[in-house]
């Protein structure tokens, strides 16, 4: 289908919307059939020159990496610019990143699930792929800390020729191992059980070894009511359990830090400071995913400017959040009397680092104060540039988390600067790859946008135009 045939009919900025009336969620000169041909073209067609761009180029990047982390594995920690004073580098700052992300796909999708939000119907697909692949990016780092990721299966208990010894419950990396391993699960089923009514129409519309395949990935599905009204009960019922298990296992990483005695980690607000911005750098990076989506695949007509103005909004109320946060540290510092407490924080703002702190400010709080405007919340081009700010400045918060509040201890005969290697920065651009790479094949095996979900939303604006229930 060419690019033309997709051009909405009726998109634009809110002031060329007639006084009164709504902006539909989905356009509303479609049809189910027009619905059903349109998002499951991605899976059936050939992929388009942009895809192919994106696709290589994320896998360039993957492979350099992997290539790293091989090299790391071969030659050793050593490769990494760690020292005596700063243990966790850019390896623990990205597995807090990847992991902050992949915890606020499944909670997006489930809250405005719970919360019967309709305008979740066009994001919610992208955001519960976004959490898989984020997972398995978050897994590599703890991996390769290790230093001997071949015996990481020390970190499971079970019967074993070792005979009594079992882990360490009191360690925080077997925490991360147990939280990451029952989330990745939920998460899982939560996405898979959403894919099942599409993948039964990609069995009837597909011929050869592509109809087995999809017949076997829908477990048998008939459309019947009672099939349906078990699948709704089966989504209310996962959604309910990966609400409170998101914010488990997210207050569980943030243990990694607030159970030590480091200052700057030893305070009881990591737990719903690390929720906060879990969301917060979630909801940017499906606000960036969704805007390439939308433009790669031309969803127009199924991602309008209405979704990114729900987001938008999203994004500066879990800024504030965040905001509070960072204030509130500094206030507890100040007031706690510490002066090591109170040491570490001058240092963030004032020290070696002060660059890294206030750039994380400014891009988390400052930047999201533009969409308190209607017109930014609707430009995709601000969208875009504020989303990657965001993406940039929570990975800076996680970096001002752990290195700067490392690299000068109680002892300042212990005090060393912390500079990253090629190797380290590679690593960490290799997992962008292995993110985007997962992500563009997701969409050439299964609709980004949820079909049947859509055509409910449809359904709903048309009752609701022709005054009906």
């Amino acid at each position: 289908m060419s690019a033309s045939a997709w051009t909405p009919d009726r998109l634009g900025p809110a002031e060329l919307w007639p006084p009164g009336e709504r902006e539909p969620l989905v356009s509303d000169s479609l049809d189910h059939g027009e619905v059903t041909r349109a998002l499951v073209a991605p899976v059936e067609g050939r992929p388009g020159k942009g895809w192919w761009i994106a696709f290589v180029t994320a896998v360039t990047v993957l492979v350099m990496g992997f290539s790293l982390i091989g090299w790391t594995v071969y030659k050793g920690i050593g490769t990494w610019g760690l020292n005596r004073t700063v243990g966790w580098g850019y390896d623990i700052t990205n597995f807090v990143f990847w992991v902050g992300i992949g915890h606020a796909g499944t909670l997006i999708s489930a809250i405005l699930l719970l919360l019967r939000q309709q305008w979740r119907t066009s994001i919610a697909r992208a955001a519960e792929g976004m959490t898989i692949f984020a997972v398995c990016c978050a897994g590599l780092f703890p991996l390769i800390h290790m230093g001997r990721p071949w015996l990481a299966f020390w970190m499971f208990p079970y019967p074993n020729s070792r005979g009594s010894l079992w882990v360490n419950y009191r360690s925080p990396l077997v925490w991360d191992v147990f939280a990451i391993s029952t989330y990745l699960t939920v998460s899982l089923l939560f996405w898979y059980l959403g894919l099942v009514p599409d993948f039964a129409t990609l069995r009837d519309r597909a011929r050869g070894w592509r109809q087995k395949l999809y017949g076997w990935l829908s477990l048998g599905w008939d459309g019947s009511a009672r099939t349906w009204q078990r699948y709704e009960k089966a989504c209310l019922l996962l959604a309910g359990l990966a609400t409170p298990l998101v914010v488990s296992v997210h207050t569980i990483v943030s243990f990694d830090f607030a159970t030590s005695v480091i200052p700057g980690w030893h305070t009881t607000i990591f737990p719903p400071y690390f929720v906060a911005g879990a969301v917060f750098s979630g909801f940017a990076m499906v606000m960036t995913l969704v805007l390439l989506t939308r433009r790669l695949l031309h969803l127009e007509r199924f991602i309008t400017m209405r979704h990114f103005d729900f987001m938008a909004k999203v994004l500066i109320t879990t800024g504030l959040m965040v905001g509070l946060a960072y204030a509130t540290e500094l206030f507890i510092a100040w007031y706690s009397g510490s002066r090591y407490e109170r040491f570490t924080f001058w240092n963030r703002a004032f020290g070696p680092y002060a660059w890294a702190y206030w750039l994380m400010v400014f891009c988390n709080v400052v930047v999201p104060q533009v969409f308190w405007s209607a017109r930014a919340r609707r430009s995709e081009l601000v969208l875009f540039i504020a989303s990657i700010f965001v993406n940039i400045g929570m990975w800076f918060e996680r970096f001002n988390i752990v290195v700067i509040s490392l690299h000068r201890d109680y002892l300042p005969s212990s005090w060393s600067h912390y500079t990253p290697t090629l190797v380290e920065v590679g690593i960490l651009i290799g997992s962008f790859g292995l993110f985007f790479t997962l992500f563009l094949l997701f969409v050439r095996v299964a609709p980004v946008v949820a079909l049947h979900e859509i055509k409910h939303t449809l359904a709903l604006q048309k009752e609701g135009a022709h005054g009906t229930h």
